[in-house]
């Protein structure tokens, strides 16, 4: 599963919807990443794919200090699945890889563990 690209992330929290980008590449054979999102990016940790589905941790700031665990499965270039953030409810996120044709539909069903 080919998983490497820019991803326009939407992910539905408590709070209202956030939008985000990811951009996974590999370096050294090693898949890596950023996100860039409420005015700043920040480098994903322990990024893995096993088949679909792809999960990664992220730190960030704004609007809160959270630490993050996403759990996404790709589809092609959609992806669905959650995002959570310690004992904080999960949230949905959904997403489209650009310069694809596909648009995230806004009732996915969700992964498996992991907000945003």
């Amino acid at each position: 599963m080919v998983v490497e690209g820019t991803w326009d992330l939407s992910v539905s929290t408590p709070v209202g919807r956030i939008k985000a980008v990811v951009i996974l590449h590999r370096v050294d054979g090693v898949l890596t990443g950023t996100a860039e999102g409420a005015g700043q990016e920040v480098p994903l940790r322990e990024v893995t794919v096993d088949g679909d589905r792809v999960t990664w941790k992220q730190a960030v700031t704004r609007p809160l200090r959270l630490n993050l665990v996403f759990d996404v499965t790709v589809d092609g270039d959609a992806l669905h699945g959650v995002s959570g953030a310690g004992r904080l409810p999960s949230s949905r996120v959904t997403g489209v890889r650009r310069g694809a044709s596909v648009s995230p539909a806004a009732d996915a069903p969700a992964g498996t563990a992991g907000s945003a």
